[in-house]
């Protein structure tokens, strides 16, 4: 019966890229709720947007994850993928399902390596990263912050 469950959720699970005002406060709303140590305007938002794939993710019509893929650059051969779900609706495979799409995305990049960023303090996003494979490369603290950020990477 879980399985069942699980599957007609994700026929209801629809992952669109941001590409206007509403899909760009829906994935602002994400990132806020799960990174508080670094929230982001519409304006970072925006920035962000023409430099990244960003997608939201919506059930039922309302938003229970976002995604950033950020593509390899000359100085950074990694492809960085970020799956985030907000906490009510996780252990239902969204995640996985936004991991997913991630990695084709990145993959099609060409990029020489995948890697993904976690919030230390999101202990659950530590282990989904760990449970798939990810090994932590670095550990850092953005400007005025006290919780750091984990890099992590597909051997």
């Amino acid at each position: 019966m879980q399985g069942r469950r699980l599957a007609a959720a994700m026929n209801d699970l629809h992952i669109r890229p941001v590409d206007d005002e509403a899909s760009l406060e829906a994935w602002r709303h994400v990132h806020n709720v799960i990174i508080p140590t670094a929230p982001l305007s519409p304006d970072d938002v925006r920035r962000n947007a023409g430099r990244y794939l960003l997608e939201v993710a919506h059930l039922d019509g309302e938003p229970v994850g976002c995604s950033t893929v950020r593509p390899p650059t000359a100085e950074e051969p990694a492809a960085t993928v970020i799956a985030r779900v907000l906490p009510e609706h996780r252990g239902r495979g969204i995640g996985t399902a936004i991991h997913h799409r991630c990695l084709e995305r990145a993959r099609a990049t060409g990029a020489e390596r995948i890697e993904t960023i976690v919030l230390a303090s999101n202990t659950e996003g530590l282990a989904f990263a760990l449970a798939r494979g990810f090994v932590q490369v670095e550990e850092y603290l953005l400007p005025g912050d006290t919780v750091p950020f984990l890099t992590l990477r597909l051997p």
